[in-house]
């Protein structure tokens, strides 16, 4: 296995990857599927916060990310998104994927990483919680695809690039 940065070529197998989890699970509440265009716009406008994970020259994962909220003061704040063909699952690739990321946020200036997981994706809560992220927010019924209301779980880690180690965000409010 190998993470590298995203070139444009890829975008037709990231498309792959990205679509078949948007018709095929409740992962995202989005309906609207990628197109490659749209994917190679951001490869090429994200640059090193665009990877990919691949094993025998074949995509099989990718991790990006980009603003959270618009607006100055939102600058070193990122939400992050990794997503991998069912056979690359629980192989070690979505954790290279992530690590590689902050390596990259780090480099960028970026302090927190944000993301935004479907209350019907409890292993992707597992997983960012193993990566050090913890849960901060939950949305109840925000989400809505197939007939189903879903919760949105908010998951942050923050990087510390400035060498400045923030306590953990619930003990400020005990």
């Amino acid at each position: 296995m190998r993470v590298r940065q995203a070139e444009a070529a890829d975008a037709k197998a990231i498309a792959a990857i990205t679509n078949a989890i948007i018709r095929d699970t409740l992962i995202t509440f989005t309906t609207d599927e990628r197109g490659e265009d749209g994917i190679a716009y951001d490869i090429q406008t994200r640059g090193p916060a665009f990877l990919v994970a691949e094993r025998d020259e074949q995509v099989l994962g990718f991790a990006t990310y980009g603003p959270f909220r618009s607006g100055p003061g939102y600058a070193q704040c990122c939400e992050l998104t990794v997503q991998l063909s069912p056979d690359a699952r629980e192989q070690g690739m979505g954790r290279a994927l992530i690590q590689a990321l902050e390596a990259a946020a780090r480099a960028q200036g970026i302090h927190v990483l944000v993301a935004g997981i479907s209350s019907a994706n409890p292993g992707a809560i597992l997983f960012h919680t193993a990566l050090g992220f913890s849960e901060v927010g939950r949305m109840p019924e925000v989400g809505f695809k197939w007939g189903k209301r879903l919760d949105l779980v908010l998951m942050q880690k923050i990087l510390a690039a400035d060498g400045f180690v923030a306590p953990d965000s619930r003990d400020l409010w005990r």
